[in-house]
């Protein structure tokens, strides 16, 4: 009981924050409409993807339970300026209906692969953040030729790479604390079918408290750069993400060497959801990285 308690009160926290971070998106940031939006068909569903601006491509994967406004809406107008972004929902997600398909980073990681072939794009840039940074991870594994950059903010390759008190909110959360919340706010707002809601939580909950891990030779053999932006705060557990950077060839002394083509960043002061709110860092990370 107490367990469930702590977990409860977490949960509070965390909707607290989001709470901020949908403020600061809606105050701050400047709303920019799509040059083109619609439904990508791929592996049996229709994944929704808006695209903004010209120029060298970047996809952006939104983290659990959120829309591409909700967790972009900030970053679109200045990344869009000079490049060509191209912002996908993932399945059940957004405007993407919810499916029966069981979730799999293997097949997320499918679907991004399929809507740039049916955007005619040949290969991109990729940042993903939390949850769609692990897929990010698994479409460097599953696409390489496809891959220029990655951009990893907030997010891990494994279960274990979360401190404890994280894993155990995964397990312990239920559909009812998300009533009310902002993700569920966003999911009206945009959702093919609102009474999607609850069967979309039980399929997410379900995926999110199963353990996973992509593998870290898969991760050695990642051969584009890297850029990992984390939080000192943010639920990762930083022994594990440098082990992380270690496996793609950071962590060195580059007096003694070559500069490593990975790049890891902590950011100070900053937890899991208010990492997203520091605008002008991570865009300042992002354009000397993707340049």
């Amino acid at each position: 009981m107490e367990n469930v308690l702590k977990s409860n009160q977490l949960f509070k926290l965390l909707m607290m924050a989001i709470i901020m971070l949908v403020g600061s998106q809606q105050v701050y940031g400047q709303k920019v409409k799509p040059s083109e939006s619609g439904y990508a068909p791929v592996n049996g569903i229709k994944v929704y993807y808006e695209v903004y601006g010209e120029g060298k491509p970047v996809v952006l994967l939104h983290g659990a339970f959120m829309t591409i406004d909700m967790n972009w809406g900030q970053l679109i107008p200045e990344l869009s300026k000079n490049r060509k972004v191209i912002a996908v929902e993932l399945q059940g997600h957004g405007h993407t209906p919810f499916s029966e398909r069981k979730l799999s980073h293997t097949t997320l990681a499918g679907d991004v692969a399929g809507v740039m072939d049916y955007l005619k794009i040949d290969k991109a840039d990729v940042v993903g953040y939390s949850f769609g940074g692990a897929i990010a991870y698994q479409f460097a594994i599953q696409n390489p030729g496809k891959l220029n950059k990655l951009v990893i903010i907030s997010a891990t390759y494994k279960s274990t790479g979360w401190i404890p008190q994280v894993s155990g909110a995964f397990k312990s959360m239920k559909p009812e604390l998300f009533t009310n919340s902002p993700m569920h706010t966003a999911y009206d707002a945009v959702a093919p079918d609102k009474t999607k809601w609850t069967p979309f939580l039980e399929q997410m909950i379900a995926t999110a408290g199963q353990p996973f891990d992509l593998g870290d030779a898969n991760i050695s053999k990642i051969s584009a750069p890297v850029l990992i932006i984390s939080g000192d705060n943010d639920g990762l557990d930083k022994a594990e993400l440098v082990k992380t950077y270690q496996l793609l060839g950071g962590g060195i002394s580059a007096d003694l060497a070559a500069m490593p083509k990975s790049q890891l960043a902590i950011v100070p002061g900053q937890s899991h959801v208010s990492l997203m709110m520091q605008t002008d860092t991570i865009l300042n990370y992002l354009n000397n990285f993707l340049k």
